[in-house]
This record gives C-alpha cells, structure tokens and sequence, in this order.
C-alpha cells in the first residue's frame, strides 16, 4: 500500500507540473535590458571615479600650462579652432564639468540657458537641445549672442558633438569636445608603457592619478563672412571667447583638487591630534583622569563636526 500511495503521489505531482500554466517571458525584458546594463556601466564609472579622486587626495600636486590654441581659416568660414590642454582631474570629473546643465557657474561667458530639452535619454549617452544666450568680448567691445544647439553628449568614449540647428547670422557652428586619460605617474611602471586604465592601475597598485587631456575643435561660418579687418576683429573675439572657456574649465580644476587638499589637510590634523591624544593618555595613570581626558575629546570632536557642516 505504500508503494501504491508513492506512484499516486508520483502521479499527481507528474499531472500537476503538466497542468501548470507556462511562464511566458515579459517583452518588456528585453525594452529594459540596455537601461539595465547601463545603469550597471554609471555604477561601475561612479566607483572608478572615486577611487581616481582619491588619488588625487593622497597627491594633489599638478602644475598647470598653457592651452595650445590652433586657428586655421578654411575657405568660405570665418576660423576653425583647435584647442588642447591638460587638466589635473580624472576624466569622468572633466567630463562632468562640461555636460553639468548648470554649468553657467563654470563658465562665465554663459549668460543663461533659455531652454534645455533632453530628446535621447540611454542611460550614458544623451541628445540634447540647448538655447543659451553666451556674452562676447574682444578689447573695449561686448555684447551677447543667441547660440542654438544639437549637443551629442556619449560619457562612453567621453565626447561631445554639437551643431547648430538653425541657421540665421551664423550659418554654421559646430565642433566636438573629446576627453582622454593622461597617466600622469606612469613612470612608477617603467620600463613597461600601461595602454590602458586597467594596466595602469595595476602597475601603478591603484594609486596612480589619472589626469585629462582636453580637445576642443569648433568651426564658425557665418552666412556672409566680412571682408578685413572687420574679419579680424570677429576672428579675434571668437579666440578670445573659446580662451575664456578653456580658462573657466582650468580654473575649476584648480577649484576641485583645493577642495580634495583642504579635506586631506583636515584629515591628517585630526589623525594628528588622535595620535596625540593616545599618547598624552596613556602617560596618565589616574583613571579618572583619562575619563575626563576621553569626555573632553568626545566633546571637541563634535565641535569640529558641527562646524564642519
């Protein structure tokens, strides 16, 4: 009877595994799969930025030079500009400084933003459409100019295309930003070359800094373009504008690994005065002493965090 009992009940779980509806798998699985992957790529770049800037923290030193500023004059336009420079901050940093919607704080020949729409969100790549009102100015002249632009914006290969989307004064304006890892401690791998950020960092033991090197290149065709000197004078305001970008972005570099110094200096005097403390501890023998000792720390401690905030 047992076994009868065993094949029966054999019997119903057989019956009921063929009876179960199928689970069916959800389309929209696969409609979310890229989002998904890609939210996995923002937390993998947030990590490495951290662990970047924390390189930066531990050695802050960087000297900055001059941008290279090339001006070519290609027949029909007014200029075509190359800029490069080296920046003391990873990448992704750099990177969050050009994209930033707010970067009007940045950069000070943003006036304003009148409008900003994003018509494709993938996560790491964005297409945007930007209005912002930019101010100009070249010696004792001034003004501003509406700019009107399609902006490309991929954080995968750290570049950004943009191009006008109507034509009025200006009947072309267009030029990509790319920014491209600078191993500035490779020495420390010598007599190897690291190629890539993973042999970097692992020649290095994670405690190579990564800086960036900038590259911007913009051409500039108005619809009619002037003869000279009126032609000289535009193609001087324009070098002087894409200058002051180039010098904005530089100086909040500077900014930036101030504030990665300060919290470091911070840091290391609190490490100070706690080894300090453990020592002028352990020299007392009176218990009740050390107590008041430790209650007279805690209480400092919690000045400093509040004056922190």
């Amino acid at each position: 009877m047992g076994e009868t009992k065993l094949s029966s009940a054999g019997i119903d779980i057989s019956s009921k595994k063929r009876n179960s509806p199928r689970k069916v798998l959800d389309p929209s699985f696969f409609t979310q799969l890229p989002r998904k992957l890609q939210d996995c790529v923002k937390v993998d770049y947030e990590v490495n930025l951290e662990e970047q800037l924390q390189a930066w923290k531990e050695n802050p030193v960087w000297v900055d030079r001059t941008p290279e500023i090339k001006v070519s004059v290609p027949k029909g336009s007014l200029c075509n500009l190359g800029v490069k420079v080296d920046v003391g901050l990873p990448p992704d940093a750099v990177y969050n400084i050009v994209i930033d919607p707010d970067n009007k704080r940045v950069f000070k020949n943003i006036k304003e933003v009148i409008s900003r729409k994003v018509l494709v969100d993938e996560g790491l790549r964005q297409v945007v459409e930007v209005e912002q009102a930019a101010l100009w100015k070249f010696l004792w002249w001034s003004g501003t100019i509406s700019v009107h632009v399609l902006v490309d914006q991929n954080r995968l290969d750290h570049s950004m295309k943009f191009k006008q989307v109507k034509t009025g004064f200006m009947k072309r304006f267009e030029g990509h930003w790319r920014v491209e890892p600078l191993f500035v401690d490779e020495d420390i791998c010598s007599p190897l070359k690291p190629s890539t950020l993973e042999d970097y960092k692992s020649c290095t033991g994670g405690k190579g800094r990564v800086a960036s090197r900038v590259s911007l290149d913009q051409l500039i065709q108005p619809a009619l373009v002037p003869p000279p000197p009126i032609s000289w004078y535009l193609r001087g305001i324009t070098t002087r504008t894409t200058e002051m970008l180039i010098n904005d972005l530089v100086a909040e570099a500077v900014r930036i690994r101030g504030d990665l110094n300060v919290l470091r200096s911070a840091n290391e005097d609190r490490d100070m005065s706690d080894e300090n403390f453990d020592e002028s501890i352990q020299k007392t023998s009176c218990i009740k002493e050390r107590w008041a000792m430790r209650r007279r720390n805690a209480k400092l401690q919690n000045r400093r965090l509040l004056g922190g905030k």
